[in-house]
C-alpha cells in the first residue's frame, strides 16, 4: 500500500464513521488535514512498535515522542516525506490500567481474526475484535475513556486538525461557522485524546453522538471522534502545527 491510498482509506473510513464531517462544506473538499490523530493500545500487532515498519515503508519517519503518564500515553509523532498530512500516533498503555479493565480489553484484542491482524490498514479497517457488551464499555470508560473508546472503535483514526492558515480564516471565523452549523466546541485546550501546547490556540469539536449498538443489542448515542482547528499564536513557517501540538515538558528522549 502506497502512502496516498492509506491516507484516502484513513480519510473514507473516518467520514463513513462521522457523516456529519463528511458533510461538512465550510472549506474545500481538496483541503489536506494538518495532521491525522490515530489512536491505539501496545499490544500484539496494534502497537506502535509492531506498526512502525508498515508507516515506514510508506514514507513517515519518526519526529518525536511524548510520555503523558497521568494519561498513560506514548504520542509518535511522523512526518511524510512530502508536504501531505503528519501523522500523530497515540498508543495507550494498558499497563496502566487497573487488572479488571486491563484482563478485558486484552481479551477483546485476543479475538480478533488472525487475517485482521495484519497487513498495512491496521488503522483503517474498523474495529477487528467482537463489539463490547455496554456494562463492559461502561467500566471500561470508568477505568479510562479511550479504552473505551479503543473497544468499540479499535484502531483507528480519532480526529483530523486542520490549519487555520491553510483555510484562509481565522480561528474566530471558522469557530462561528461551525457553531452555526452545530458542532460546538469544548471550552479545555484538549480533544480527549491528549492536551494541546500553550504556542497553540487549538479547538476540538466533538460530532454528533451517534446511536451505537453494542454486543447484547443495547443501543446507546455516543460521541466516538471530531475534528480540531488549530492557529499559531506567532506565524512561523519554520515548524509544522504538529511538530508543536503537544506540550513540551512530555517531549521524551526514546531508545
Amino acid at each position: 500500500m502506497q502512502r496516498q491510498e492509506f491516507v484516502q482509506q484513513l480519510w473514507l473510513d473516518y467520514v463513513h464513521t462521522h457523516p456529519g464531517i463528511g458533510a461538512l462544506r465550510l472549506w474545500p473538499l481538496s483541503t489536506t488535514a494538518e495532521y491525522l490523530t490515530l489512536v491505539t493500545l501496545n499490544y500484539g500487532p496494534f502497537a506502535a512498535t509492531a506498526l512502525s515498519g508498515n508507516l515506514a515503508h510508506m514514507g513517515y519517519r519518526a519526529i518525536s515522542h511524548y510520555a503523558m503518564a497521568d494519561k498513560g500515553l506514548l504520542v509518535h509523532v511522523l512526518a511524510p516525506s512530502d508536504g501531505s498530512s503528519w501523522l500523530v500516533l497515540a498508543e495507550l498503555q494498558i499497563g496502566t490500567l487497573s487488572k479488571a479493565p486491563r484482563e478485558a480489553i486484552e481479551g477483546l484484542v485476543r479475538q480478533s481474526h488472525p487475517q485482521d491482524c495484519k497487513g498495512h490498514n491496521l488503522l483503517c479497517r474498523g474495529r477487528p475484535w467482537p463489539m463490547p457488551s455496554w456494562a463492559l464499555y461502561q467500566q471500561l470508560q470508568h477505568a479510562h475513556p479511550l479504552a473505551a473508546w479503543l473497544a468499540v472503535m479499535g484502531p483507528r483514526l480519532h480526529h483530523a486538525g486542520f490549519d487555520c492558515a491553510q483555510l484562509g480564516e481565522p480561528l474566530e471565523v471558522l469557530n462561528q461557522r461551525l457553531n452555526e452549523v452545530g458542532m460546538p466546541s469544548l471550552q479545555e485546550q484538549q480533544n480527549g485524546v491528549f492536551p494541546v501546547s500553550s504556542l497553540l490556540n487549538h479547538r476540538f469539536y466533538p460530532t454528533t453522538p451517534q446511536k451505537t449498538v453494542f454486543a447484547e443489542g443495547d443501543e446507546h448515542r455516543l460521541c466516538l471522534g471530531g475534528l480540531a482547528l488549530v492557529q499559531k499564536h506567532v506565524d512561523d513557517n519554520q515548524k509544522r502545527i504538529a511538530d508543536v501540538l503537544l506540550p513540551h515538558h512530555t517531549r521524551c528522549e526514546m531508545a
